[in-house]
């Protein structure tokens, strides 16, 4: 196993099945904040369902079109970074990420993401990773500004949420702009 340290007690480190009880209590703690952004956090209620959850990233990691990874603070999960819908042969990829409330505002999402980036470019080759948001999740939307990416547009009620339809905000970042200035 590896670990990349972020600096200030956190690190980041794959996340697989067989730490489903563990990813399970983080989600416990971090489901009402991440829920909303990160469709997977309401299905992720019970072991079986964190398993499969982390199972699904474990079969995409295999067929190289994604990973999961896992932010921890002083030895305790407290969020990620996905990368999906990874089509290497076309040079494109996702980028997501999420926390929960208690690590907040201390910039690990910014640093899991240049770490993500970083690799995504670098080691896979890749030309272009998105950025996908709410308008109206305004740390996300600071994220991308911080990571240099460009705002490319919105579509228009393009999300489905518990009933209602929200707009989706997409950024970019392309392997010649990486890292910014």
């Amino acid at each position: 196993m590896f670990a990349l340290p972020l600096g200030d007690g956190a690190e980041l480190r794959p996340l697989e099945p067989w730490q489903a009880e563990e990813f399970l209590a983080h989600m416990d703690r971090a489901r009402a904040d991440v829920d909303p952004w990160i469709p997977w956090a309401s299905r992720s209620t019970d072991l079986d369902s964190a398993r499969a959850t982390l199972q699904r990233y474990a079969d995409l990691q295999a067929a190289d079109t994604g990973r999961i990874v896992g932010i921890w603070l002083d030895g305790t999960l407290v969020g990620g970074a996905m990368l999906f819908d990874v089509d290497v042969k076309a040079g494109n990829g996702e980028i997501g990420v999420w926390l929960e409330p208690a690590a907040q505002g201390r910039g690990l999402i910014t640093r899991a993401c240049r770490a993500m980036l970083d690799w995504a470019f670098r080691e896979r080759g890749l030309s272009r990773v998105q950025w996908v948001t709410r308008p109206d999740n305004a740390r996300s939307l600071a994220v991308a500004a911080r990571l240099g990416m460009t705002r490319e547009g919105v579509l228009r009620e393009s999300y489905p949420y518990r009933g209602k339809r929200y707009d989706s905000e997409f950024w970019s970042v392309l392997a010649h702009e990486w890292p910014p200035a």
